[in-house]
């Protein structure tokens, strides 16, 4: 057999397992579902292995992800990493809401979610083998949490997040989760990621994000890499072809992921 048609049979005959499973929000008290992705070698060891948080976006769900981005299954074999794709609600955005006690998806993600897959599965159960990205509703809720929660996350990221919402006062459910945006204006101010960055130091979270030169969302995103290239945090900012929109997503994961196993590599060598 050929070296190349070696190559393809194993890449026909290794591919990660995609489970369904439902975790219980003590904070919410209900079952929420979470897709969960682990490379073939999973079930043949105990090795553990670095953890990949992915988030939907508004008004998609658990499943979102491994339908946009089937290549996902190859990924985590590739790579030697596991997957996980919370469901954040139709629209979360993945805020513990200061006036909705009923939404507490940044707890859910952050530390339920969190928690359940390091007692339960083969995790590296450390910061600097954590990794949290997602695409729009979800790009905004990847660096959200990556900011917030840099003693869970050592990486963070963004495909076509909105990333400052407070130019959209009306738009998706985000009145409902903070409040009108005149009488509860510093919750927009305290919640917007474009504001967040303001108390991250450089070398306190690595940081990608990328957007589509089509995207209605890319100026939020130059906004950003500007203020983060001014206050001298390193990161990785990438504009590339494509709008606001599924292939655009499914292309981009792919960098994404390949810059978190960077991440997790270097941080490993680190400690030898």
């Amino acid at each position: 057999m050929s070296g190349i048609a070696a190559c393809l049979l194993w890449q026909c005959v290794f591919a990660g397992d995609v489970d369904t499973i439902s975790i219980y929000s003590n904070s919410m008290k209900k079952n929420i579902s979470c897709v969960v992705i682990t490379p073939d070698s999973y079930k043949k060891s105990r090795h553990l292995f670095p953890v990949v948080y992915l988030l939907h976006g508004y008004s998609g769900s658990y499943n979102q992800w491994i339908k946009i981005a089937p290549q996902l299954k190859n990924k985590v074999d590739e790579l030697q990493i596991m997957i996980v794709c919370p469901d954040g609600g139709y629209s979360s955005w993945y805020f513990d809401s200061p006036v909705d006690s009923s939404f507490r998806y940044e707890t859910f993600v952050s530390r339920e979610v969190k928690d359940y897959v390091d007692k339960n599965y083969h995790s590296i159960a450390d910061s600097k083998h954590r990794a949290i990205s997602g695409l729009s509703m979800g790009g905004h809720g990847g660096l959200y949490l990556g900011i917030r929660h840099r003693d869970v996350y050592g990486a963070a990221g963004s495909i076509g997040g909105i990333l400052d919402i407070r130019p959209f006062p009306n738009n998706w459910d985000l009145k409902k989760r903070l409040g009108d945006s005149i009488c509860c204006k510093q919750n927009w101010e305290n919640n917007t990621v474009i504001n967040l960055i303001n108390n991250l130091k450089n070398g306190e979270l690595s940081i990608s994000f990328d957007c589509g030169l089509q995207d209605v969302f890319i100026p939020g995103n130059r906004i950003l890499h500007e203020k983060l290239v001014e206050m001298k945090i390193d990161h990785d900012y990438v504009e590339r072809p494509g709008a606001h929109n599924y292939p655009y997503a499914k292309n981009s994961i792919d960098y994404q992921l390949l810059f978190f196993k960077k991440f997790f590599e270097r941080e490993s060598s680190a400690n030898l």
